[in-house]
């Protein structure tokens, strides 16, 4: 879907779709939203949000840009490294990436998914 690529997005105050309670949580209820802006199969953008909790996360297939905008929590990688999670954090996600999500204050992101399979 893609809903005007073209179009100008506010990535702290459009409006984003409840997609539900997140799956895998491991604390907490947190639940995720999200507005797709593009998605052509293989590269897909947009902007997500996630209520406080945890989880676990991993990256098969797809490699993820993130810049977060807004909020508060750590995400630590399998091999211990925890990144800070904050407004003008930017990080890649490789193929292959697991790690764990510690959410405090709802986040919110832009987010690239690139298909690597």
């Amino acid at each position: 879907m893609n809903v005007g690529l073209t179009t100008p997005h506010d990535a702290l105050t459009a409006e984003l779709k409840v997609i539900g309670p997140k799956a895998g949580a491991t604390d907490g209820e947190p639940v995720e939203s999200a507005l797709e802006i593009y998605d052509d199969g293989v590269t897909s953008m947009g902007l997500w949000s996630c209520t406080p909790g945890a989880w676990t996360s991993e990256k098969v297939g797809l490699g993820e840009l993130m810049h977060f905008v807004a909020g508060h929590g750590w995400i630590t990688d399998t091999d211990g490294t925890r990144h800070e999670i904050r407004p003008g954090f930017v990080r890649w996600f490789p193929d292959g990436w697991r790690g764990t999500w510690e959410v405090d204050t709802t986040v919110r992101k832009v987010y690239v998914i690139i298909a690597t399979a």
